[in-house]
């Protein structure tokens, strides 16, 4: 027997014994304010959310951040929020959008209780857009809240493009963070450095 396969015959007898999955119908978490829920989470880890009346509410909720004033790079997919200075569907690769400093897109429904965001790439050229820019703007109705992951789960399903094939969809929660070296915490490290998400009425 050579040496990786006594290691791997070892690795196979102290496997631990097999369990039954545990039955995922249950009396799940249920918040009495789920909005106020997803808000207080977004809060602590890094973000946050705004419940706007209108799409005159969300685009002064905007224009008051200094960074979104600021941005010269600028794209909204979001239609009445937000301006556009730099189409990243227009442009041919992800690449030249390394320079995007705001994208404000929107997103399907919202989680409580993690403050996850559920995000397809539908209608996005590049599918990078939400991952490099430097500040992230999702605008989700208020009423697609749900309580928890097992909830949002039942409620998605795997985009498709209109001509069938398969599209891409990613929960985000807050801006990008990484504590893997030293457990120091980077923001930013791979992804947006700053997170807001707009629930509208």
């Amino acid at each position: 027997m050579t040496a990786r396969e006594t290691i791997l015959e070892a690795v196979r007898r102290a496997q631990p014994e097999a369990m039954p999955l545990p039955a995922l119908e249950g009396d799940w978490i249920r918040y009495d304010d789920p909005v106020a829920q997803f808000c207080a989470v977004l809060e602590a880890i890094g973000s946050r959310a705004v419940v706007v009346g209108s799409i005159e509410a969300a685009q002064a909720t905007l224009e008051a951040l200094p960074e979104y004033e600021a941005a010269q790079r600028v794209f909204s997919a979001v239609e009445g929020i937000g301006r556009t200075t730099l189409d990243a569907n227009a442009v041919a690769t992800p690449h030249e959008l390394a320079s995007l400093e705001v994208a404000i897109l929107p997103g399907e429904l919202a989680v409580a209780e993690n403050g996850a965001v559920w995000v397809t790439d539908l209608g996005l050229r590049h599918r990078v857009t939400p991952f490099i820019c430097e500040l992230l703007v999702l605008v989700v109705p208020k009423h697609a809240m749900v309580h928890t992951m097992h909830e949002a789960y039942q409620r998605i399903s795997a985009p498709r493009r209109p001509d069938g094939s398969p599209a891409f969809g990613v929960f985000i929660a807050g801006p990008s963070k990484t504590a893997d070296i030293e457990q120091s915490l980077v923001i930013g490290a791979h992804g947006p450095k700053e997170s807001l998400v707009l629930l509208t009425e």
